[in-house]
């Protein structure tokens, strides 16, 4: 595994470019994924995440949320964002069901909450 802390915006494009290639041709990705230390957390994360908002959007079913975030697990890619507040629920909804079956080990998922003074944000310690 590389420990270069500088992935650079040209390898970014490149693996960004392998990632959505590969999802899209249900194909495996030919780069080996870059993965990053969270803080002081210890645990390895993907360089390249996926967001949870599109993912139970109008332009999305179920099975395509859940095809494509089977098969970013599947390729490497470890990181995941959504938030309870994303197309009313049906993001969580999706995002949950796709990490049945074991896909849930595969899966470091990041969510965040909203107080009614504030707009969404990452969940923080007040």
């Amino acid at each position: 595994m590389d420990t270069d802390r500088s992935l650079g915006r040209r390898k970014a494009i490149q693996l960004t470019g392998i990632a959505l290639i590969a999802a899209g041709s249900g194909k495996a990705a030919s780069a080996e994924m870059p993965y990053r230390p969270l803080g002081e957390t210890g645990v390895m994360v993907s360089c390249i995440g996926m967001g949870g908002f599109h993912i139970g959007g109008p332009k999305v079913n179920e099975g395509e949320g859940i095809r494509m975030i089977r098969q970013a697990l599947d390729r490497g890619m470890n990181f995941m964002d959504n938030c309870w507040d994303y197309n009313d629920g049906r993001s969580e909804i999706v995002r949950g069901t796709a990490l049945r079956d074991g896909y849930r080990s595969k899966a470091f998922l990041m969510t965040k909450v909203r107080r009614k003074d504030e707009g969404i944000g990452a969940q923080t310690d007040r």
